[in-house]
């Protein structure tokens, strides 16, 4: 493999400094970007910013790469937050790892690092790109406890020519070895959590700022009020906990779970325990849908299917489809299926992509 010129973005972390090492010890020239994605209240009590940007530093001197440091919270703010936002105001539950991914990391970032004179783009995310026949398939990590492949549905064609994943190949614990074994200053450091803009914060606390809550009942599926929520956007589908419903007059004792949503009634509708049919569903319809190959899967076939990260591939097929929606019958009932969050398909190890549940 020639050697190219490669920006790798670097949040800070192990995964990422050890993207970078790895593609400057195969020849190639390597240039650290460290995007600032966030600025409203960027403060140190749950925004790690500034503690990321002293240890990306730290890091690329170690390596003697040049660091580069860009902000791209506007673009961020347009084109994530705001999105985030009106999906919560509609009673879903989006995936905002999702849309930066497609926004900004793999877009803006990309844009930049072209305009940088770069061949190509390096995540330390744990995914593959394979070329075959012509076109990039996209991959799982080798590490099923850290695939991402999930949150990088959305990718194109044009997107995945210019990508490296230096990880995909390695398991998290060899990667913190080979971080220890260079002397990486990030070599312990845990892995962030949470999304980028609200960090470790309080989830609701934060939503509360932005959106307009209107409290409302709590509903049985048969009209029977057992409690009032705050809103309908701070609740999602499968939801146990901070619901503070006690037990009912006449219930059976088991928890509560929310179940569903009347946006024109503002109701939470809520059910009594975790196997109530109304939390299960085999069938689901997908909009907003973004294919790998840039052409869908044929129907007929079965695919493995994620409704949330983590979890296990189901059985499915594709039911029908036009290019506009389709719809994923699953082999097994899929528990607490939220509308808002992505459905991803696989054939085995590629990730074909997917869509959003309606």
């Amino acid at each position: 493999m020639s050697a190219e010129r490669i920006v790798v973005g670097m949040s800070g972390g192990v995964d990422s400094s050890v993207a970078a090492l790895l593609l400057k010890r195969a020849g190639h020239e390597v240039v650290g970007l460290f995007m600032k994605n966030w600025e409203d209240d960027d403060d140190d009590e749950y925004c790690s910013t500034r503690q990321d940007l002293v240890d990306v530093a730290a890091v690329a001197d170690l390596l003697g790469i040049e660091l580069d440091v860009v902000n791209f919270a506007a673009a961020y703010r347009e084109r994530v937050f705001a999105e985030f936002l009106r999906e919560y105001a509609a009673g879903r539950t989006p995936n905002p790892d999702v849309l930066c991914n497609a926004e900004i990391k793999f877009k803006a970032f990309l844009d930049h690092a072209l305009a940088l004179g770069a061949s190509r783009i390096a995540t330390g995310h744990y995914a593959g790109v394979r070329a075959r026949d012509g076109r990039f398939e996209l991959l799982k990590g080798a590490d099923p406890a850290k695939d991402q492949s999930y949150f990088l549905h959305r990718l194109t064609q044009a997107q995945l020519a210019r990508v490296a994943f230096p990880l995909e190949r390695l398991r998290k614990t060899e990667v913190r070895r080979i971080a220890h074994e260079a002397g990486l200053p990030v070599a312990e450091k845990k892995d962030s959590t949470g999304i980028c803009f609200i960090g470790e914060r309080p989830f609701r606390a934060f939503l509360n700022r932005y959106l307009p809550h209107r409290r409302g009942p709590m509903k049985t599926p048969a009209g029977r009020v057992v409690g009032e929520h705050v809103g309908l956007a701070f609740h999602t589908i499968g939801q146990r906990s901070g619901l503070g419903i006690g037990g009912t007059k006449g219930g059976d004792g088991a928890p509560w779970y929310v179940a569903g949503k009347d946006l024109a009634a503002n109701a939470l509708i809520v059910v009594q325990g975790h196997d109530h049919p109304l939390l299960s569903r085999r069938a689901l319809v997908a909009a907003d849908l973004a294919w790998v190959a840039g052409a869908p899967p044929p129907t007929g076939a079965t695919y493995g299917g994620k409704i949330r990260y983590r979890q296990a591939d189901a059985a499915c097929r594709i039911a029908a489809q036009d290019a506009e929606r389709c719809e994923i019958e699953f082999e097994e009932p899929q528990w607490a299926v939220a509308p808002g969050q992505s459905v991803v398909l696989y054939s085995g190890e590629v990730c074909l992509g997917g869509g959003v549940i309606q």
